[in-house]
């Protein structure tokens, strides 16, 4: 039987951006529901790099993507939201009017969620990461071949071979680099596409004999029951050895899948969706996109950015869920009904 539940906002994805148009939304006396296909909140930082640091949250130095989540998931809870977690959204409905619409959305899970306005903070659609066709390499996944790092604590002690020339493979082969026995690094040619500052830094490791820098690939996987014990590498000149290895983590970049937002008629550009920058609505009333799935003159792919985008949104998806009511603008620093929603009077 299809359950049927009603809301003032659906947020589709459950990441830092629909974490915090949950705040601003709560803040305007708006209900929220989250679905994310993930089995928990966090999008990407709590599934692909729940330990990797963050440097350009204002107000803190360093934080931790789990540590970010987990503090959005505290500023959010005086609002109560609702989440539908390991559920995908598979089809949506318009009715209503232009001015006051009203959105059926379905997920697989055979709800029916019905909300006046709908947030998309999906990131770039579900991520999936490039794997590399190295036969026989899924019997070692998620044992000793990784494409993302849960536990730093896993890595303690042991043989590390990342794989790749991007922000992704520099960063973990630099926070690992204290945790594991021996980081090697290895790339088919010896330019990065990371930040000039993780090259340098990788740069000095490998000058020191604190890393290994191999140029070359990786052709094949040797090991038993999961657990690796040797990566066979063609290096540059041709040479092909054996490198003993006790973990390996491939960093070839993420697929991105748009999914059924391709068809709910929202106008759309290279898979993203445009938006204007006053209010950050779609071509669709009532539809907005927020955070990485967005593009705009000038678009920058930044936390900090979508927060920006998701304030922005919610003070116009006010005027779906309350259309008789006008929205008076108040500072949570002196506002004491907005304080008591928070808690904090």
């Amino acid at each position: 039987m299809n359950e049927v539940l009603s809301t003032d906002v659906a947020i589709i994805g459950a990441g830092p951006i629909g974490l915090f148009a949950v705040f601003e939304l709560g803040l305007l006396d708006i209900r929220c529901h989250l679905i994310d296909i993930l089995p928990k909140a966090g999008g990407q930082c709590a599934e692909l790099y729940p330990e990797k640091p963050i440097y350009d949250i204002p107000g803190f130095p360093v934080i931790s993507g789990q540590e970010l989540v987990d503090n959005l998931m505290k500023q959010i809870h005086p609002f109560g939201p609702k989440f539908h977690l390991g559920e995908m959204v598979e089809r949506m409905e318009v009715v209503g009017t232009a001015e006051q619409p009203l959105f059926r959305i379905g997920t697989d899970n055979d709800k029916t969620i019905e909300a006046k306005s709908v947030f998309i903070a999906a990131g770039g659609g579900s991520f999936q990461p490039k794997k590399p066709p190295i036969p026989g390499l899924d019997a070692y996944e998620n044992k000793s071949v990784f494409y993302s790092v849960r536990k730093m604590d896993h890595f303690k002690g042991r043989r590390v071979v990342i794989v790749g020339g991007g922000d992704s493979a520099l960063d973990w082969a630099l926070n690992l680099h204290p945790v594991a026995d021996r980081i090697t690094l290895v790339h088919r040619r010896d330019a990065f596409r990371a930040a000039p500052h993780s090259v340098n830094a990788m740069r000095e490791l490998v000058n020191s004999g604190d890393m290994e820098f191999v140029l070359g690939q990786v052709t094949a996987v040797k090991g038993d029951d999961g657990q690796l014990s040797a990566l066979t590498i063609r290096r540059e000149n041709g040479e092909v050895y054996d490198h003993p290895c006790d973990d390996m983590m491939p960093f070839f970049g993420l697929t991105m899948k748009l999914g059924p937002i391709a068809g709910w008629g929202i106008n759309l550009h290279e898979n993203l969706v445009p938006v204007d920058t006053a209010k950050f609505e779609t071509s669709v009333p009532g539809i907005f996109a927020v955070g990485d799935i967005n593009t705009y003159p000038g678009k920058l792919k930044l936390i900090l950015s979508g927060f920006h985008e998701a304030t922005l949104a919610a003070q116009r998806a006010h005027r779906y869920v309350y259309p008789d009511k006008k929205l008076t603008f108040q500072y949570t620093t002196s506002s004491t009904s907005l304080q008591r929603k928070l808690g904090v009077s």
